[in-house]
């Protein structure tokens, strides 16, 4: 009996070190990988700014985004930035006040019975590929955009907006959800003995006390937005310009990664190097809303007990 427990000792000592490096190797290889792209950017980034035609103070401080035009090249990357955030804020504005107020919904009015068949359905728009999102912009959206305004071409940044605004509707709308539903009951049942009504409540107690998982839930899907590539390839053009007009046709940055790595520009011209110096750039951005969203939740975290 006693060599039975040693060996079910040693066989679970020895099952706890598998699952323990296990965890380790992948948590070594995420971090891996993050730090070999850093590389490869800064690589082939310090490539690109080793051509003729390149100089830092014009890649951040020029207006004009021309690469494979022929002739004079220039490499401003406020275009670029330009294009991708007109996207992403019209996006935001698509996708921020509907899917939080569907979280609210799901959290605090919905039955069990209706939030177990609706968010499942909600959550369903994003295993759709995003090509599909693309596709769908250009042949649904944008003739309803044109119909309303004649001024919207074929291609413009709101349809590309709208289409990926509802691709990450449902990542707001999951992530503030459940940052609601872990509030303490406790609290909605002091402000309903306050004399609060359902919507005193739902706006002015649980909304704020779950206030920092809402806003990483903003920031995650505005993360998605900023890096969406198909969408914005199909639907929102190819002219880099610096315009606040959603109407427009813009180029963003994944957008024009694509349009390289197509096979226009030779693999060891500046054209093809300045895809990694865009990559990098959009890097930085991504990277930045990740960290205030750490920052945010840090600082603002709620507690119950």
């Amino acid at each position: 009996m006693s060599f039975g427990r040693a060996r079910s000792r040693r066989w679970r000592d020895w099952s706890e070190r598998g699952i323990r490096w296990s965890l380790f190797c992948a948590s070594f290889f995420s971090v891996f990988v993050t730090f070999a792209i850093l590389v490869i950017l800064a690589k082939e980034s310090f490539l690109f700014f080793g051509f003729e035609e390149v100089s830092i103070g014009e890649f951040f401080g020029s207006t004009e985004w021309n690469p494979l035009l022929g002739g004079e090249k220039h490499f401003g990357i406020w275009p670029l930035v330009c294009g991708t955030m007109l996207v992403t804020v019209i996006a935001a504005c698509f996708a921020l006040p509907i899917g939080l107020t569907a979280a609210v919904y799901l959290s605090e009015y919905a039955r069990p019975t209706t939030r177990a068949i609706l968010k499942p359905a909600l959550e369903v728009l994003a295993g759709i590929p995003t090509v599909v999102y693309g596709f769908f912009a250009l042949t649904a959206i944008t003739p309803i955009l044109h119909s309303i305004a004649p001024r919207f071409g074929n291609y413009n940044a709101m349809s590309a907006g709208l289409a990926i605004g509802i691709m990450i509707l449902p990542i707001v709308c999951s992530l503030s959800e459940d940052a609601l539903r872990s509030v303490p009951r406790s609290l909605r049942d002091g402000a309903y003995a306050l004399g609060g009504t359902k919507f005193d409540v739902s706006v002015k107690v649980v909304v704020p006390a779950a206030l920092s998982g809402i806003v990483a839930s903003f920031l995650l899907a505005m993360s998605r937005a900023i890096g969406e590539t198909m969408v914005v390839a199909l639907a929102a053009g190819g002219i880099a310009q610096m315009t606040a007009e959603p109407w427009a046709e813009v180029q963003t940055m994944t957008a024009y990664m694509v349009q390289i790595f197509l096979g226009d520009a030779p693999a060891n011209g500046v054209e093809y190097a300045s895809s990694y110096a865009v990559a990098a750039v959009l890097f930085t951005i991504t990277l930045s809303f990740t960290l205030v969203g750490r920052y945010i939740l840090k600082r603002f975290r709620e507690e119950y007990e």
